[in-house]
C-alpha cells in the first residue's frame, strides 16, 4: 500500500510540475508578444486624430456625422493600401451596441487582432463603464460632448468636438455622452480580449441577438480579411 501510495503521490506531483511549466511557457509567450505587439500597430492616435479634426472642419454642418465618417473612410482608404490593411467601407453598416450598462451604435471601420477603429455614438445620448481593457482606447469626438470621471479625482472631465479622450489600459472611468454626441473611437492593443465586455449586456441584459450576431459577423468578418493579408 505505502508503494502504491508513493507512485500515486510521484504521479500526481509529476503532473502538477507539468502544469507548472506549460504555465509558465505561455506566461513567457505571452510577455513576449506584448513587447512587440506595437510592430504591428499601422494607424497612430497623432494621425487619427488629425483626421478627426480635419472630418469636423470639412462637414457641412457641425452634426453631419454621417458626412464625417464617410470623409474618414475616404481619406484612409486613399493613404493607406489595400495590401496593408483592409478597411470596411460600407458606411451604411451600423449595428446597435450595448456594453458597460451604455447603448448606442456603431460602425466598424477596421478591425483586427491589435487594432480596432469604429465610429460610436448615439443622437439620445447614454452613460456607462467603460470597462477595463488590455488596450489603449482613444475617444476622438466628432460631434456633441463626452464627460467622464475617476476616482479620487472628483472633478468632471470633458471632451467636446476635435479634443481626444485617452484611456490607459487598465484604467476605468465612468463616462457620458450627450444628446447628439458621436465619437472616433480607436484602440490598439489586444482586440479579442476587450470583445466580451462587447457581447456580456447583450448575452445577460438586453438578450438582442439580432444585434449580436451582427457584431459577431463584422467582426470576425474584417478581422479575417486583415489576417489573410498579414496583418495582425
Amino acid at each position: 500500500m505505502s508503494t502504491k501510495h508513493a507512485r500515486a503521490s510521484n504521479s500526481g506531483f509529476t503532473q502538477w510540475a507539468s502544469r507548472g511549466v506549460w504555465l509558465a511557457l505561455i506566461l513567457a509567450a505571452c510577455s513576449l508578444l506584448d513587447s512587440i505587439k506595437h510592430r504591428w500597430y499601422v494607424f497612430t492616435p497623432e494621425g487619427l486624430h488629425e483626421l478627426a479634426q480635419a472630418a469636423i472642419a470639412a462637414a457641412p454642418a457641425p452634426n453631419d456625422t454621417a458626412f464625417m465618417a464617410s470623409y474618414i473612410v475616404s481619406n484612409l482608404t486613399a493613404t493607406y493600401p489595400s495590401t496593408t490593411i483592409a478597411l470596411n467601407s460600407d458606411t451604411s453598416e451600423w449595428v446597435l451596441n450595448n456594453a458597460g450598462g451604455a447603448m448606442g451604435a456603431m460602425y466598424v471601420i477596421h478591425a483586427s487582432v491589435t487594432e480596432y477603429l469604429i465610429v460610436f455614438g448615439t443622437p439620445l445620448g447614454t452613460e456607462g463603464h467603460t470597462g477595463l481593457h488590455t488596450a489603449d482606447d482613444y475617444f476622438n469626438i466628432l460631434v456633441g460632448e463626452q464627460w467622464a470621471f475617476a476616482p479620487p479625482n472628483l472633478e468632471m472631465e470633458r471632451y467636446g468636438p476635435g479634443s481626444v479622450h485617452h484611456l490607459p489600459r487598465g484604467h476605468v472611468k465612468q463616462y457620458k455622452m450627450h444628446e447628439g454626441c458621436f465619437a472616433l473611437e480607436y484602440a490598439r492593443g489586444w482586440i479579442p480580449l476587450m470583445l466580451p465586455f462587447g457581447f456580456a449586456d447583450m448575452l445577460s441584459s438586453t438578450l438582442d441577438y439580432v444585434s449580436l450576431y451582427h457584431t459577431v459577423k463584422i467582426s470576425a468578418r474584417e478581422m479575417t480579411r486583415n489576417i489573410l493579408i498579414g496583418k495582425i
